[in-house]
């Protein structure tokens, strides 16, 4: 598919690889799903391998810590390496520690697992959003990003509500069972289909401070790090906050609502993004600060829990979206290290709202988890409206 008359002498194509790209989306889709997977499996997992769920819910924390580690000194480490024998590694890796999850019964062994699959996303996230802009000429490289990237938006709409529907159904393990053989497919789909490059010539590569500096840079990472890390520590504890209104035994329909949502809330983004991305990230900001008073105020009522969760996937289905979009225009050529720090900080926020919402579940109870939420909200919210010059520029987006 990749080799036609419509490619460049460089290998870029001057159409859209759509099933190499989405080889890569699906590449994206599984990291995601296998780091948020264990959050509606939660209380599945934390009775089969005999620990509370806050401690279950550290099997997420270390994976994104795994990440956080990983993500930037590989993506320098690799820089010169072919892409798609890295590509292949980073899979591999998914395939391995998935199946150690499935079958371990010990705590120890399955955070040790968790962490290596978080090492492999790291590894993964560098190379991704690089490797979509070589497939294309560079016309087309916003619409190849779009494509390679639109897998962590859907994992991150389903992956809690799959999750809770197969440890329901199937039991937890075989939730990571039927992940590794959907990377079996995975690997075979990149060795058939995606493109081989060489890695980046040493004079080209970008140091990790040059690209930090760029303008709108660490903007955009901040109000990553605290829209995320509000996100988390409510999707990670989901389910004793359901407990609230009484609904728990109805959490698989819950997420399966928030899912959906989220999936209308990736094609608002799809449909707007190129014309109005600075009004999405303040808009879906706003809409998930009303969700958390909400569910501070009314957690009790089960009507109340079910709204709420519904416009909080609205609004946070876009979010991976829109963040990596405000980063790639932000680094230019600079977007695998970019891409790099995207996956640390996003990981890191992960991390912190498993920590954080384990910390106040434990000492303060499931009804205070919204006001650190909003607390958290209301920081991105206002980092994203101050940034108005390079990070959340107004009007149409660039196409460079």
């Amino acid at each position: 598919m990749h080799s036609t008359s419509s490619q460049t002498s460089d290998g870029a194509r001057e159409t859209l690889p759509i099933s190499a790209l989405l080889a890569l989306a699906m590449t994206g889709f599984t990291a995601i799903l296998t780091e948020t997977l264990p959050a509606g499996l939660l209380p599945h997992m934390a009775a089969g391998l005999a620990v509370s769920e806050p401690l279950a819910g550290q099997t997420i924390t270390v994976y994104a810590v795994g990440s956080v580690l990983a993500a930037i000194p590989l993506t320098l480490y690799t820089q010169g390496w072919r892409r798609k024998p890295t590509l292949l590694v980073a899979i591999f890796g998914f395939l391995i520690f998935n199946c150690v999850t499935a079958v371990s019964t010990s705590y120890a062994l399955t955070l040790f697992a968790r962490f290596m699959g978080g090492v492999a996303a790291g590894l993964g996230w560098g190379i991704i959003a690089g490797y979509a802009r070589r497939m294309v000429v560079p016309q087309l490289r916003g619409k190849a990003l779009a494509i390679a990237m639109v897998g962590t938006p859907i994992a991150l709409s389903i992956g809690v509500p799959l999750g809770a529907m197969l440890g329901t159904t199937l039991g937890w393990r075989a939730a990571f069972w039927l992940m590794s053989v959907t990377t079996v497919t995975l690997i075979g789909w990149v060795l058939w289909q995606v493109p081989d490059f060489p890695g980046q010539p040493a004079e080209q590569r970008l140091s990790i401070a040059r690209v930090f500096q760029m303008p709108g840079v660490r903007t955009v990472l901040l109000t990553l790090f605290a829209w995320i890390t509000a996100h988390n520590l409510l999707y990670t504890y989901i389910a004793p906050v359901a407990a609230l209104a009484g609904i728990q035994q109805r959490l698989d329909l819950l997420l399966l609502g928030f899912g959906l949502a989220a999936l209308a809330g990736i094609w608002i983004t799809g449909v707007l993004i190129d014309r109005a991305l600075r009004p999405l990230v303040l808009g879906s900001l706003t809409v998930f600060a009303a969700v958390a008073v909400a569910f501070g105020v009314f957690a009790a009522v089960p009507e109340t829990t079910i709204v709420a969760t519904l416009l909080w996937g609205l609004s946070f289905g876009g979010a991976a979206t829109q963040l990596q979009t405000a980063l790639a225009d932000a680094a230019g050529e600079g977007v695998d290290l970019a891409n790099a720090m995207l996956t640390t900080v996003w990981n890191g926020a992960i991390a912190a709202g498993g920590i954080v919402g384990g910390v106040i579940l434990e000492r303060s109870g499931a009804g205070s988890l919204a006001w650190a939420v909003l607390a958290l909200t209301l920081v991105a919210l206002v980092l994203a409206f101050s940034a108005d010059r390079f990070a959340f520029k107004p009007g149409p987006r660039a196409f460079t």
